[in-house]
């Protein structure tokens, strides 16, 4: 007697579940991720091959793009702005700025600071989005005569004497010409910061080269 043939079926999965899994991870991490904000003062800075991580308390960032504008700004923590608000309020008292306590309190929301220390007031009076680096002149560094990091810079010593020292950076474009940034170091010396920190682009090291051939060293001794 023959055996009865079963009839073969094809296997189905229902994938309604997993696509609407799929869908709400999808969704979660779309509504919970953060972008990264665009540069308040955009510059293209040197590549270098060094991997230490900029700090981020108690900055003093010095900016200077191609055009030869500088511009300062601090952190976003709270510490940073009342470290903020304190230099401003130096400035205020040494050069008799006339700035309003509601001034300094808008200038410490400031993305960044970068007009002449005479024309505060007028950033002051300025929307965020109307502050960029292309509509500010940029604090004036062109020439000894007319240095203000200097002033801004003994003001920065002033609110950290006695205390941890800020931590300089200085962030230039690739295209800037020397003599600002000479001018910028300058005000640095002049207030006895003599150590600072330049930011760059990060690049691979060269395989071959002494440096390569020292952090492989350093890899196996950790290792």
């Amino acid at each position: 007697m023959a055996r009865p043939k079963i009839p073969r079926k094809s296997t189905a999965v229902d994938m309604t579940a997993m696509c609407d899994v799929a869908f709400l991870l999808l969704s979660f991490f779309i509504l919970t991720a953060q972008f990264k904000p665009s540069e308040a003062v955009p510059v293209t800075t040197p590549n270098s091959v060094a991997n230490k991580i900029a700090p981020q308390k108690d900055v003093v960032m010095i900016s200077l793009n191609k055009d030869g504008h500088v511009f300062l700004s601090t952190g976003d923590g709270a510490d940073d702005r009342d470290k903020k608000r304190e230099i401003l309020k130096s400035l205020n008292s040494s050069k008799s700025l006339g700035l309003t306590d509601d001034d300094i309190e808008k200038l410490v929301k400031a993305p960044f600071l970068g007009v002449p220390l005479a024309q505060l007031n007028q950033q002051a009076k300025l929307k965020t989005e109307q502050m960029t680096s292309e509509t500010l002149p940029g604090i004036p560094c062109k020439d000894t005569t007319n240095n203000e990091m200097i002033d801004w810079m003994r003001a920065v010593a002033d609110v950290y004497q006695g205390g941890h020292p800020p931590n300089l950076l200085l962030k230039g474009d690739n295209v800037a010409k020397y003599p600002y940034f000479k001018n910028i170091l300058s005000a640095f010396k002049k207030n006895e910061f003599f150590k600072f920190q330049m930011v760059t682009s990060p690049e691979n090291v060269p395989q071959g080269t002494e440096l390569w051939k020292n952090n492989m060293k350093g890899k196996k001794g950790e290792e």
